[in-house]
C-alpha cells in the first residue's frame, strides 16, 4: 500500500506533529527530499514531501507565504518544517498560508533527525516495491497459466482486467471486438477507430495511450514482424505502475504468441484449403466435402455463388482472419489462391455478411457469381466482375450486373480510354484545324452499316463528299474501312471518345 502523510504522521518514533493541511494526507508519497533552498521548486517534480528547517526562509511575511505558495504549486504532497535550530517554532505566517490552501504543513521536533524521516519514506518505498513484485510475479504466473487452459484469451483478458483494475477488449483487425472482459466493455469500442488507424501504420508491438473521458486508454497491436493479428484495447481509471506496465506487456506478448501459433497453424490450414478448392474446381466434389466436414463444417450446397476478394496482400490477410473468425459462427469454406480469396456462400446472412467486408477492410474489392452448381463456372464469374469493379472504381460488383452495362462493362475505364484516343487522335487533330468534321461523319457512317445514301442524308451532304471525308479517315487512320474487325474497333473507340 502507498505511503502517505497520514501513516507518516501515525508512525510513533518520528514525533511528526500535524499544523495545517489534513484533506490532503491521504495523498500518495513517492519520496522525501531535504532542502534549505529559499526557492526549491526547480528541483521538485510533484508529489515530494519537503523537508526544510527555514535556512533561507524570507524574514518578511508577504514572502514567507509566496514561499509556501510555491511549493504548493509545484505539486509538493507538503513541507514537514524542523524547529529547534533555526527557529524555534514554525513561523506563523506558513501556518496561516497553508491552512488557507489545506496545504499539510507538519512541524518535525528537535529530536527527530531529518535522515529518520527520509529513511522512513524510503523502507516504506521499499516494501511496496517489494510487495509490487512479488504481486506482480505471482500475476505473471497465473496470466501464463491462464494462457494454457480452456479459451486461453479469454482467461488472460480477465486476468489482467483483474490484475490492472481495468477493462479490456481483444479486437480482430477490422476493430471488431473478440474477446471483453468484463463483457460489456465490448460498449468501449466505439471510439477507439482513430487509436486503431494509428497503429495500423506502425509495426507491432507499437502502443498508444490517450486520456479520454476521465480514463487512461491504450491500444496496443498484436502480432509479429509486418503482420498484425488483433488489437489490445483496455482502459482505467488511474494510472498504471512500472510493474504493472510490465505485466501488460507480458499480456500482450502472451496473446501475440497464442496468435502467431495459431497463424503457423493457419499457415497449413491455407495450403490446405487453396488444393481443396482447385479439387473443387476439377469436380471432385464428393471427396472435398469429407475432408472438409470435420474441419470446418458442411460444403455450401448447389446452386451456391462464389465470391472473389482482392486487392493487396494486408487486405487479403485482413480478409481471411475475418472469415475465420466468422466460421466459429457460421461454417465457412474459403481458400487464398493465386492472391485472391475465394468464398463459397449459400446462405443470404454469409452473403450479405461478405458484402460488408471492402468496408470493414479498406483496399478489398468483392466479385460475386451468379447462383451456379459447378463451382468452376462460379469461380470464372466471380473473376470476371472482380476485375470489372476494380477497374470501374467499384467495391462489390455482381457478375449480373456485368450485363447490362454491355461489352464496355468488361473493359478497364483507363485502358480503353487510351485506346480510344490513341485510335482517334489523327481524326482529333484534323476536325480541330476546322477542315471537317471526320469524326462525326465516321460515327453517322459507321451507325448506318456503312451505306452511303441514308448517312450522307443524315449529316446533310452530298453522298460523293462522304465518300471523300471516309477516305481521308482511312488515309489518316491507315485502316482498311471496308474490315469488319477495323469498323467494329472504330465503333468501339468512337463509344467511348463520346459515351454518350
Amino acid at each position: 500500500m502507498p505511503l502517505t502523510l497520514r501513516a507518516l504522521l501515525e508512525l510513533p518514533e518520528l514525533g511528526l506533529r500535524l499544523l495545517a493541511g489534513e484533506p490532503g494526507l491521504d495523498r500518495p508519497l513517492p519520496w522525501a527530499h531535504v532542502s534549505e533552498l529559499a526557492d526549491p521548486t526547480p528541483f521538485l517534480e510533484g508529489g515530494e514531501l519537503l523537508l526544510s528547517t527555514g535556512l533561507a526562509l524570507p524574514a518578511g511575511a508577504r514572502e514567507r507565504r509566496c514561499y509556501l505558495d510555491r511549493l504548493a504549486e509545484a505539486g509538493a504532497a507538503g513541507l514537514a518544517f524542523g524547529t529547534g535550530l533555526s527557529h524555534q517554532q514554525v513561523p506563523a505566517e506558513l501556518v496561516k498560508a497553508a491552512r488557507a490552501r489545506d496545504f499539510p504543513l507538519l512541524e518535525v521536533p528537535r529530536a527527530t533527525p531529518f535522515i529518520a524521516v527520509t529513511k522512513a519514506v524510503s523502507r516504506s518505498l521499499a516494501a511496496d516495491s517489494h510487495a509490487e513484485a512479488t504481486r506482480m510475479s505471482g500475476a505473471l504466473q497465473a496470466l501464463a497459466g491462464a494462457a494454457t487452459g480452456v479459451d486461453g484469451l479469454g482467461a488472460v483478458l480477465r486476468r489482467l482486467a483483474r490484475e490492472l483494475d481495468a477493462w479490456v477488449v481483444l479486437l480482430d483487425v477490422a476493430g471488431e471486438p473478440l474477446r471483453a472482459a468484463p463483457a460489456s466493455a465490448r460498449g468501449r469500442v466505439a471510439g477507439a477507430a482513430e487509436l486503431l488507424d494509428r497503429l495500423r501504420a506502425a509495426r507491432p508491438p507499437a502502443a498508444v495511450t490517450v486520456q479520454a473521458h476521465g480514463e487512461r486508454v491504450t491500444a496496443q497491436a498484436l502480432g509479429a514482424g509486418r503482420r498484425t493479428r488483433a488489437f489490445l484495447l483496455l482502459g482505467s481509471e488511474r494510472a498504471w505502475t512500472v510493474a504493472e506496465q510490465h505485466l501488460l506487456g507480458a499480456a500482450a506478448s502472451l496473446l501475440a504468441l497464442a496468435m502467431e501459433q495459431t497463424g503457423g497453424l493457419d499457415s497449413a490450414a491455407r495450403r490446405l484449403r487453396a488444393g481443396l478448392f482447385e479439387l473443387l474446381a476439377a469436380g471432385q466434389r464428393d471427396l472435398v466435402a469429407e475432408v472438409v466436414r470435420p474441419l470446418w463444417g458442411a460444403l455450401p450446397a448447389p446452386p451456391l455463388r462464389v465470391l472473389a476478394l482482392t486487392g493487396a496482400a494486408p487486405a487479403r490477410t485482413a480478409a481471411a482472419d475475418l472469415l475465420s473468425a466468422q466460421g466459429v459462427a457460421e461454417p465457412c469454406f474459403f481458400a487464398e489462391v493465386d492472391d485472391r480469396v475465394l468464398v463459397l456462400a449459400e446462405s443470404p446472412a454469409l452473403l450479405a455478411w461478405c458484402r460488408e467486408l471492402p468496408v470493414r477492410v479498406p483496399g478489398l474489392t468483392l466479385g460475386i457469381s451468379d447462383p451456379v452448381t459447378e463451382v468452376a463456372e462460379g469461380h470464372r464469374q466471380a473473376l470476371a466482375a472482380a476485375d470489372a469493379a476494380r477497374g470501374h472504381g467499384r467495391v462489390v460488383l455482381e457478375f449480373a450486373d456485368l450485363g447490362g452495362s454491355g461489352l464496355l462493362g468488361l473493359l478497364d475505364p483507363r485502358r480503353a480510354a487510351a485506346f480510344a484516343q490513341a485510335l482517334l487522335s489523327p481524326l482529333s487533330t484534323h476536325d480541330a484545324t476546322g477542315r471537317g468534321d471526320l469524326l462525326t461523319s465516321l460515327r453517322v457512317w459507321l451507325g448506318h452499316h456503312g451505306q452511303w445514301d441514308p448517312a450522307a442524308q443524315q449529316l446533310g451532304v452530298h453522298r460523293h463528299t462522304l465518300r471523300n471525308r471516309m477516305r481521308r479517315v482511312a488515309d489518316l487512320l491507315g485502316k482498311d474501312l471496308e474490315s469488319p474487325g477495323i469498323r467494329a474497333e472504330l465503333w468501339l473507340a468512337l463509344h467511348l471518345h463520346r459515351p454518350d
